[in-house]
C-alpha cells in the first residue's frame, strides 16, 4: 500500500487557481509599516499578481491540482470560437 498524497495546506491558503490553471498570489509589503510606502506601491501591492509558470507549475503539485494546464479552457474556448460551436462551460472543459 502506497503513501497517500497529502496537499500542501500553506500553498492551498497562500495561493488560488484560475479557472485557465493560472496562480494567483498576494503581494508581499502590504501588512506593517505602510506608512514608508508610496501611494503607488500600496496600490501596486493590493491587486493580485500572477506566478510564473515555472513556479506555477509546482505550486500546482503541492496543492494538488497539478492536472490543469495554463490556458487550456483559455485556448479551447477560442477554437470553439473559431469554429462557430456554442461554447459552453462543460463544452469548453
Amino acid at each position: 500500500m502506497g503513501a497517500k498524497y497529502k496537499p500542501n495546506k500553506g500553498c492551498v491558503k497562500r495561493f488560488k487557481v484560475t479557472a485557465t490553471g493560472k496562480v494567483k498570489r498576494q503581494g508581499t509589503m502590504s501588512t506593517h509599516l505602510r506608512s514608508v510606502r508610496s501611494g503607488n506601491m500600496k496600490r501596486r501591492l493590493g491587486r493580485p499578481a500572477i506566478l510564473a509558470e515555472g513556479h506555477a507549475r509546482n505550486m500546482r503539485y503541492f496543492m494538488g491540482v497539478s492536472g490543469k494546464k495554463p490556458l487550456r479552457v483559455a485556448h479551447n474556448r477560442a477554437v470553439k470560437a473559431a469554429q462557430g460551436v456554442e461554447v459552453t462551460e462543460t463544452a469548453a472543459a
